[in-house]
């Protein structure tokens, strides 16, 4: 037994290609604010980050449980709310984040325990239905509340001190880096983000993952054995609210505003379901996988776009098709052509590719 085995709770990449993407991206995001200093490529990564948590956090639920919900932005939006509001009401510091994020986890939990016991008895698109109602119905209360929640126009707060852009403890560039609170506030995101995955992939390859996984693929005889699936669907459904809202405060501390377009509109919900299903349900590597490949191209489609229509300036029905303002059509064509070629996900065909090879 390895360390690394213990670290990723031996459920190892089983792909030498998906392997090798895998350390890559974490060395990327780890040395990112020394590789790509710049506003926009920094937002792009902290991203990345932050989807990865809450991508990984609905395939909790998706993937390993087998449920299918739409209320994982009402748990993302809590989280970021949470922190927004302590911050707004006390003022910047590491007491507001607390408070804040305490009451955000509380909240949260209060309500995927409901939503679970009162909804999980019902089956797929019912439960499914249900949880879209009730993600709606908060949207529109956290759009009315403008006293707490500011609104349409959302909230603004000033962060602690060494997470504000303009703190800079050091007067000499490192590596070429002058470091501020903006890095710090980005290693603190991958920090959490990279211990959270660690302890979700020790949660889904413990035995009570397991029984996850026996519930997804057979609840009648998971029930027939022993196991109350109503509590371990329930409690998977806890976890993965609790995931999820961490990730919003993540969210909230690294963009200071929050909004109801930032964390709970339905598009949001939509990308978590496109990126867990380009990635590979049922695998948690998915998610990191998933979250590169479209917030990159979520960020940089539209800039390709403008570079192959300056190329074929001059033909009118290529110039029209590659013109920026389409990137959602092409986004789209990406992503069908994913399905199609990848219909277990990236990670699910490099997993099956080497397997492939070894027999």
């Amino acid at each position: 037994m390895t360390v690394l085995d213990r670290i990723l709770s031996h459920d190892r990449p089983r792909s030498k290609w998906l392997g090798a993407a895998l350390v890559i991206i974490l060395v990327v995001l780890a040395l990112a604010p020394f590789l790509f200093p710049g506003a926009k490529s920094m937002s792009v990564v902290a991203k990345i980050l932050v989807f990865i948590l809450l991508v990984a956090s609905y395939d909790l639920l998706l993937g390993y449980t087998g449920i299918v919900s739409f209320a994982h932005t009402m748990f993302f939006g809590i989280g970021a709310y949470g922190i927004a509001i302590a911050s707004d009401k006390l003022g910047a510091g590491w007491a507001a984040v607390g408070l804040g994020l305490l009451g955000a986890i509380a909240v949260s939990a209060a309500l995927s325990l409901l939503v679970g016991l009162f909804s999980l008895r019902v089956k797929a698109i019912f439960f499914a239905m249900i949880t879209l109602a009730v993600a709606t119905a908060f949207q529109t209360l956290a759009s009315q509340l403008s006293d707490f929640t500011g609104g349409e126009d959302g909230l603004t707060f000033r962060s602690p001190e060494w997470l504000s852009p303009s703190f800079e403890p050091f007067e000499t560039e490192i590596l070429g880096l002058l470091l501020d609170g903006k890095a710090f506030t980005y290693w603190l995101l991958f920090a959490v983000v990279l211990a959270l995955f660690l302890l979700l992939l020790r949660i889904v390859n413990s035995p009570f993952g397991r029984v996850l996984q026996a519930i997804r693929e057979n609840d009648f005889r998971a029930e027939a054995i022993g196991y109350r699936t109503v509590v371990y669907r329930t409690l998977s459904n806890v976890l993965s609210a609790l995931f999820a809202t961490i990730a919003g405060a993540l969210l909230a501390l690294w963009l200071r505003y929050v909004g109801p377009d930032t964390t709970l509109s339905f598009e949001i919900m939509l990308d978590i379901l496109l990126i867990v299903v380009i990635g590979g349900m049922g695998t948690l590597y998915g998610a990191v996988i998933g979250a590169v490949l479209f917030v990159l191209a979520q960020a940089y489609l539209q800039d390709l776009l403008a570079l192959g229509a300056t190329a074929v300036q001059g033909v009118p029905v290529l110039q029209a098709l590659i013109a920026p303002d389409r990137w959602l059509l092409w986004l789209g064509v990406l992503f069908v052509l994913s399905v199609y070629h990848f219909p277990t996900g990236v990670v699910g065909r490099l997993r099956a590719l080497a397997l492939k090879v070894k027999t």
